[in-house]
């Protein structure tokens, strides 16, 4: 079975939400990028999840929230956009934290979900998964997998260990 064959029945997307996602941002011109585990996906040997998590550059966020408000249920949070679609399990984030609009800029088009889209670089997505895995905010199961996501990420890209902060390392050291 293809990657997208694949994530899109483990996602149940009945509605070809991700086909239908794509293509408001992409009609719209709104420039993004895939950061996130799915991100990690792209650089190290994927796992499987529900989530798909962008950045969006920063001056064409009101315009691709207002594209996808037409088409998709759209949740607006303090740092994110949840769009989201009748017939699908699929859940997207759209970051709004300022941090990551830079992302976009450094993107480059790779293979995700059997499709070729937008990611960010190496480097930033390893930094997303950073803030995240420090957020005190987040949940603690949500944290250790941004933690796994980051170990996946300098198993195969060995250079970007010296990247990871004191703390980032002694919790991997720790096994946390």
């Amino acid at each position: 079975m293809q990657a997208l064959a694949f994530w899109k029945a483990v996602t149940m997307d009945q509605a070809d939400f991700l086909e239908g996602l794509i293509s408001v941002l992409e009609h719209g011109r709104v420039r993004y990028c895939v950061i996130g585990g799915q991100a990690v996906n792209a650089y190290a040997e994927p796992l499987v999840s529900l989530d798909l998590d962008l950045a969006v550059a920063t001056e064409d966020l009101e315009a691709a929230e207002a594209a996808l408000r037409r088409q998709f249920r759209v949740e607006r949070f303090p740092h994110s956009l949840n769009v989201s679609q009748t017939g699908s399990r699929l859940r997207v984030q759209i970051q709004t934290d300022p941090r990551y609009a830079a992302f976009v800029g450094r993107a480059s088009v790779r293979e995700v979900l059997g499709l070729r889209l937008p990611v960010a670089s190496v480097e930033d997505v390893l930094e997303g998964k950073i803030w995240a895995a420090l957020d005190p905010e987040r949940r603690p199961s949500k944290r250790r997998k941004d933690l796994l996501d980051i170990e996946r990420l300098i198993e195969e890209h060995s250079h970007l260990r010296e990247r990871l902060p004191a703390e980032i390392r002694e919790l991997l050291a720790a096994g946390a």
